[in-house]
């Protein structure tokens, strides 16, 4: 039965934030889940807790205690059937869901540890435990669709906790924004029909779950709350600069979340493996600035990230300490790499820009 239980080069870090308290959600629970030899291993977890406690952070951060979500709560995101099929298969031993999914014995029991982690976090931030907090959960969950596992995720962490804020926490309007190199078609999926919840995701196209450039726009032409903002291989800072300044933040403006809520991917740096996309981490620095404003100029502040993608080792352990760091005012960064080793000139995003635009009621 399962029960919860090196520093790179610095540089200056730009305009920290005063010392917030900040809180982190994690458990020897979460390595149980997957297998050694599979990308998304235990090993990017072990790896981001080594480093937290390198770099001195992992005692400045509130620990936030994990319990199961009750399958009530699982069931206002997924299909009864899909749930019981996946407790059967996990008791049965698990194995390989799909070609790229992977089930443990113990995956299911982990998964609703890692669904009610994510409650839990969210929970903290509207309760003023907390200032921000990193729910730093396996398995992953914003591919997670109602009826299915894909992609590495089995539940899907950040719908299950935006779902119980909106049912039990008093939140009336959150925004996700997804910034994993992997468009999170669960989580836009789930939320489809949902008022209460605007997605916003910047991803490569065209790479799994594949959206054209035709089909990005869909959402918007069916009312869905919705901005996909799907960006070509060789799209680095300038151009996430460019998209979230000139349509994340007007629309995030419109829709006045009184929540923000983040599925945290890394897998957009130039050195990760799983894409062609060119993110520095100073692209990432850009992207927390950003999203920390937004949140304060709305609604006073807090963030909730949800840990999603990210393979290279060096990079995830990274941007998750500056993440920390920035919370907690501390006037430095890690950046184990650096820029490119050399320029590939992007996709013309304006395309996407002035497409996007003209379908958009929400940015107009």
């Amino acid at each position: 039965m399962l029960t919860p239980e090196s520093r790179s080069g610095r540089k200056p870090y730009p305009e920290p934030v005063p010392y917030r308290s900040t809180g982190i959600v994690y458990d020897p629970i979460f390595l149980e889940h997957g297998m050694v030899n599979h990308i998304e291993s235990p090993r990017r977890l072990e790896s981001v807790i080594d480093g937290l406690e390198t770099a001195g952070l992992r005692q400045q951060l509130i620990n936030i205690p994990i319990r199961k979500a009750t399958l009530e709560e699982i069931l206002q995101v997924h299909d009864e059937e899909y749930i019981h099929r996946l407790s059967h298969y996990c008791q049965e031993g698990g194995g390989w869901w799909d070609e790229d999914t992977f089930m443990s014995p113990q995956t299911y029991e982990v998964a609703l540890y890692a669904a009610g982690g994510s409650i839990q976090a969210v929970e903290a931030v509207i309760s003023g435990k907390v200032h921000d907090v990193y729910a730093l959960v396996r398995p992953p969950g914003h591919h997670a669709r109602p009826s299915d596992a894909m992609g590495f995720c089995v539940l899907n962490n950040i719908s299950i906790a935006a779902k119980y804020a909106l049912n039990h926490l008093g939140v009336k309007k959150i925004c996700i924004i997804d910034f994993d190199v992997h468009r999170g078609n669960g989580t836009q999926e789930i939320f489809s029909k949902e008022p209460r919840i605007l997605y916003v995701s910047s991803h490569q196209y065209p790479i799994f779950p594949d959206i054209s450039l035709v089909e990005k726009s869909s959402a918007m032409r069916k009312r869905e709350r919705a901005i996909l903002l799907p960006l070509p291989a060789g799209s680095g800072d300038n151009e996430f600069r460019k998209v979230y300044s000139e349509i994340v933040v007007p629309v995030v403006r419109k829709f006045k979340p009184q929540l923000i809520l983040v599925s945290a991917g890394y897998d957009a740096h130039w050195a990760d493996g799983m894409s062609n996309l060119r993110l520095t981490v100073d692209g990432y620095l850009f992207l927390l600035k950003l999203i920390d404003n937004l949140a304060l100029e709305l609604y006073g502040g807090g963030t909730v990230y949800f840990l999603e993608g990210g393979y290279n080792l060096n990079i995830l352990t990274a941007c998750i300490n500056n993440t920390f760091r920035f919370w907690l005012g501390e006037n430095f960064v890690e950046d184990p790499l650096g820029a490119p080793p050399h320029d590939i000139r992007g996709y013309r995003v304006e395309y996407v820009i002035e497409r996007l635009k003209r379908r958009s009621r929400l940015i107009t």
